[in-house]
């Protein structure tokens, strides 16, 4: 089982990487970009026979606590077998 974690900036909050992505994105000819936001990307093997629920709740702690900055980011969790 894996788990994958998408963090990004929440919508509030200011993204200046993501505005020079979609500054440079314009510059190249790509039409019609409205937004860009620049995340994180984490990918989690778990051991075989790892419990699901037990796994989910674990990650979303640490999604929270550690591999996110809630005050200003968001995060998605999706465990995948």
């Amino acid at each position: 089982m894996k788990a994958r974690i998408i963090v990004t900036p929440k919508k509030a909050v200011l993204d200046p990487q993501g505005k020079t992505v979609q500054s440079a994105l314009e510059h190249m000819g790509y039409a019609g970009v409205t937004g860009v936001h620049v995340g994180k990307y984490i990918e989690i093997d778990l051991a075989p026979g790892t419990d699901r629920g037990a796994a989910e709740k674990a990650l979303q702690e640490a999604s929270h606590k550690f591999l996110s900055n809630p005050v200003i980011e968001d995060f998605k969790l999706e465990l995948v077998d």
